[in-house]
């Protein structure tokens, strides 16, 4: 099955308000696609609609040639979601973060996998460090390394670069572009401006769900 994912006529409304109507989006292997728009626009509802989260939607999705709700499985198996909020437990330590969300996606892992993650991040040295005591731009951190950890070809990701410095900011970006160049897909909102390394697409919402070139 082709790692390709297809939206066809979808459409949202929330509270008596059309958010986007009869978009189509497809994004396969070496695409990164960026959703654009006002706050309000729908940004985040449509990656929750294309990550399966969310099923309040008109119109049909696609993993491959398959409607998604028959491949579910497959489908979340290639998948990474990234939401706004981190989704990390602060009680917890990074090292423990990574291994819990191991745990609730079935995999095993190993620890050296867990530590060489978080030292790609930027937090070598913070692995034992209750997640409270982070930084809020650490913290993204300890989410973004679940990227280095878990090998899956579609990345959705809902304003990864928030909170991270300068120097983050350029390394998340290279290790997307990176992504892309080995057959990966990645499908985010962003704020950044993003270069145009590679191949990129821009969906704007809020007038109309168009194809906007980058």
């Amino acid at each position: 099955m082709t790692a390709r994912l297809q939206a066809r006529n979808l459409s949202c409304e929330r509270d008596g308000r059309m958010l986007f109507r009869d978009l189509d989006l497809a994004i396969g292997p070496g695409e990164l696609v960026r959703i654009e728009g006002p706050n309000g626009s729908g940004k985040t509802t449509l990656l929750k609609i294309l990550s399966g989260q969310l099923g309040d939607y008109e119109g049909d999705l696609y993993w491959g040639d398959a409607p998604l709700s028959r491949v579910r499985e497959a489908f979340l198996s290639n998948l990474v979601y990234l939401g706004h909020a981190t989704g990390i437990k602060t009680a917890l330590t990074a090292l423990e973060n990574l291994a819990w969300y191991q745990a609730l996606a079935g995999e095993t892992g190993s620890e050296a996998a867990r530590l060489a993650a978080l030292r790609e991040v930027g937090l070598a040295g913070f692995e034992d460090l209750p997640v409270a005591q982070l930084s809020a731009g650490q913290q993204r951190r300890v989410a973004l390394a679940r990227l280095e950890l878990t090998p899956r070809p579609l990345w959705v990701l809902d304003e990864p670069f928030t909170a991270i410095d300068k120097a983050g900011v350029m390394a998340l970006e290279q290790r997307l572009h990176d992504h892309v160049a080995r057959g990966g897909s990645v499908l985010l909102t962003t704020h950044h401006d993003l270069s145009a390394q590679g191949t990129l697409r821009c969906i704007r919402l809020g007038g109309g769900g168009e194809y906007v070139p980058h």
